[in-house]
């Protein structure tokens, strides 16, 4: 994003906190073939929870049974933290922090893949497809997988038959321009998303926008159609 990107060599790269996709590795590596690149998976409520040093997306397996200063466990699907870095609670009259026995629920839903982890989204953010669960990231990701993306958000839009469709909005890379064919490129991310994802995940409609909304935090703006 930066003009000053290319003009570095750093020796390492560190991604915290946010969930690290494949395109965004794989850009990194392009960009710096000499820097030791690692992400980490970090939770606001225990701090961090491990390093991912072997430039792929999600994290292995037997993470889940190591035993140290931060275990990690999985119920239904959502990711489990107990750390001795644990804040001790929320402020002001909420729910607890941890369950009884001193874990988090970080509410990150992962998903096992060949022997590895893959985050797929946010329980909260579910998209209900005639009761078929939908994660609005797992779509982003095979969206943003087009040369052409630059970036994508995927929501829902009421539907009166299934409850609710997928729908998504695009920004291409300046290299592209969807008011010159736009609907070979719509359909060529609709293509992409086929191959990737079962059918009842694939975006109903695509629009292309000039920019999508990014909250002071970082992360997308998400509301409903």
């Amino acid at each position: 994003m930066s003009s000053f990107a290319n003009r570095m060599a750093p020796r390492y790269v560190r991604l915290s906190g946010e969930v690290a996709d494949q395109q965004i590795l794989d850009h990194l590596r392009a960009a710096y073939p000499d820097a030791g690149i690692t992400h980490c998976y970090a939770s606001t409520e225990a701090g961090i929870v491990f390093d991912v040093v072997d430039g792929l997306a999600g994290f292995p397996a037997e993470f889940i049974a190591r035993r140290g200063a931060v275990e990690v466990r999985l119920v239904e699907g959502s990711l489990r933290i107990k750390s001795n870095c644990t804040a001790l609670n929320y402020l002001g009259d909420v729910p607890p922090m941890f369950e009884v026995d001193g874990f988090v629920d970080t509410s990150d839903m992962v998903e096992l893949r060949d022997g590895r982890y893959y985050f797929v989204g946010r329980r909260g953010g579910v998209i209900n497809i005639g009761g078929r669960k939908v994660h609005p990231e797992e779509v982003e990701a095979a969206i943003n997988r087009h040369p052409s993306v630059r970036m994508s958000l995927v929501k829902a839009r009421r539907n009166p038959i299934t409850g609710a469709i997928v729908v998504a909005e695009v920004v291409v890379n300046s290299a592209a321009a969807p008011a010159e064919g736009s609907d070979a490129l719509r359909n060529e991310i609709l293509e992409t998303c086929r191959t990737e994802l079962a059918r009842y995940k694939v975006p109903t409609t695509i629009r292309f926008v000039p920019a999508i909304e990014i909250a002071a935090s970082g992360e997308l703006v998400r509301r409903d159609a």
